[in-house]
């Protein structure tokens, strides 16, 4: 129904509407009549960018894997070989850099799990309700630092005679100093937010009846935390693994800061970018396809179903 203007009549109306506002409204009727042809519109323009884009940008860097470069000049040749995989594949240094690798997202995932779940479970269930919001605050404060700042901050802690050193000195102990360790307690640091936050949401929702139930059943602290809210808090788990896996299986600069001589494959791509891109685009293909198996891992054991 046309809307009527004092002194207007409705034909005077619909005139000064004009032609557009009926096809307008024709094509509001239609969008609202058929849910998926909304839904499309909506993201037919993200689903564009995503596949040109990233999708596109993955599809060319895999098909950059399988050129050669001139030994002489350095300059890519667009001929197809699978020398570049061959050679991930039966280099001991590239198999040893690749294992690294994963050991140390797998190794930063565990701590920020062992370290954000008692964080998480006292801002959201023992803190009191009004400082909650602080402490949740203080959690995700490290996001607002600038990651460079961040690790050169650790860099000046975990140096010969630094804070760290000056601190452990009275028990008789000594800091990392700069290599693998390093690197993974920095990727941890880094990383702790990305799985203290979906962990304190997961408890936060978490039903306190089951708790008392629990008790009133007479289970311990273990076996409650065992029985109900691990299983219960389990998809936050996973869901920040992926977060905390693939930011460490991908990184490259926090290795070159505080690593040492230590090599992840990172550190290849980067060095081989301007040298060898067809052997860097295959040395970047294994995080990937790492990423892809950890997912489908994931998925696989149904921890992501109730997210």
């Amino acid at each position: 129904m046309t809307a009527l203007t004092p002194g207007l009549s409705p034909e005077s109306a619909k005139r000064a509407a004009g032609p557009g506002s009926g096809a307008v409204r024709r094509l509001a009727g239609a969008l609202h009549r058929r849910p998926r042809l909304r839904l499309a519109a909506l993201l037919t323009a993200p689903l564009l960018w995503l596949v040109l884009a990233y999708l596109g940008s993955l599809a060319a860097l895999f098909l950059s894997a399988f050129w050669t470069t001139d030994s002489f000049t350095s300059e890519v040749v667009r001929v197809w070989t699978s020398q570049n995989f061959e050679e991930l594949v039966t280099s001991p240094v590239y198999r040893t850099v690749a294992l690294r690798t994963i050991g140390v997202a797998l190794a930063v995932t565990a701590l920020c799990a062992v370290i954000a779940f008692p964080l998480a479970f006292y801002t959201a269930r023992v803190a009191h309700p009004r400082r909650r919001p602080l402490f949740v605050v203080a959690l995700l404060m490290p996001l607002w630092a600038g990651y460079l700042v961040k690790v050169y901050a650790w860099r000046l802690i975990l140096s010969e005679g630094g804070p760290l050193d000056w601190a452990l000195r009275p028990l008789g102990l000594s800091g990392p100093g700069y290599g693998l360790t390093a690197t993974v307690l920095v990727l941890t640091y880094l990383w702790l937010p990305y799985m203290a936050l979906p962990i304190h949401t997961a408890l936060a929702q978490l039903p306190d009846n089951l708790l008392n139930a629990s008790a009133d059943l007479g289970a311990r602290t273990w076996r409650t935390f065992v029985s109900v809210v691990l299983p219960l808090v389990w998809p936050a788990v996973a869901a920040g693994s992926v977060f905390t896996f693939s930011l460490s299986l991908g990184d490259y600069i926090t290795v070159q800061i505080v690593g040492g001589k230590t090599q992840l494959i990172g550190n290849l791509v980067y060095s081989n970018v301007t040298l060898n891109l067809p052997l860097a685009a295959a040395l970047g293909t294994v995080p990937v396809a790492v990423i892809v198996v950890y997912l489908l891992a994931v998925r696989r054991s149904g921890a992501l179903r109730s997210l």
